[in-house]
């Protein structure tokens, strides 16, 4: 039986690319480097800022020593939390899907490589803060995704345990981060993965979240799987 449901946060719940976009490029122009297009930032996101901000700095052809890594981090923070969800939405059928799992007696919790008070400010900003009982950012822990510490610690705080409980994200980090902790995968496929879904380890793949809930709750996959 799944006592509770945890989703990653970026092109899994909401589409964050344009605000992450735009606090990227506005480092980059302001070192005088060039900008990123929106398809390649977002296949930079997943793995934290420091790696989104060293991918930045390797596409520009820019040094991404330790120290020049740090400072584009601390300047992309900076500017992202001036106001982090200006263009970020939620992606359609995630406010039902989550209301009908709160209806159901499901936990609620995210388990994110985004800081965790952006994470924060950005559930405020879109309402949605009240709906997760436990949320795990990037920087919660000194570990994050893939390392399964961060949802294995949220899974706890939940009062749940591995084999009562369902990720839901989009990636490949987001499906090795389960598989290392012994939890079940649902994949949402029009996120920001990089590689054909088939490659994806999963338990559930689907393109959207009406097809999810028919998964999750329709179908009481969460209980039969």
């Amino acid at each position: 039986m799944v006592r509770a449901v945890v989703f990653d946060l970026d092109g899994t719940l909401i589409d964050s690319a344009l605000d992450i976009h735009a606090a990227a490029n506005r480092v980059l122009r302001e070192q005088g480097l060039t900008e990123l297009d929106l398809p390649t930032l977002k296949s930079f996101v997943g793995e934290g800022v420091r790696v989104l901000m060293q991918r930045c700095l390797d596409h520009a052809h820019a040094s991404t020593s330790p120290e020049d890594i740090q400072q584009a981090v601390a300047h992309f923070l900076e500017i992202y939390a001036e106001d982090p969800a200006k263009h970020t939405v939620i992606y359609p059928g995630v406010q039902d899907l989550l209301a009908k799992l709160q209806s159901r007696g499901d936990r609620l919790g995210i388990c994110t490589n985004k800081p965790e008070a952006i994470t924060r400010t950005v559930l405020k900003d879109l309402g949605l803060t009240s709906t997760f009982r436990v949320v795990v950012g990037g920087d919660t822990l000194p570990t994050r995704k893939p390392d399964p510490s961060g949802l294995l610690a949220t899974i706890a705080q939940l009062g749940s345990k591995p084999d009562e409980t369902i990720y839901v994200g989009d990636s490949e980090v987001d499906a090795a981060t389960a598989q290392a902790a012994g939890v079940k995968f649902v994949l949402f496929t029009k996120g920001y993965r990089k590689s054909p879904v088939a490659s994806i380890p999963h338990w559930r793949a689907h393109d959207t979240f009406a097809e999810i809930e028919s998964a999750l709750i329709t179908n009481d996959a969460t209980a039969n799987g």
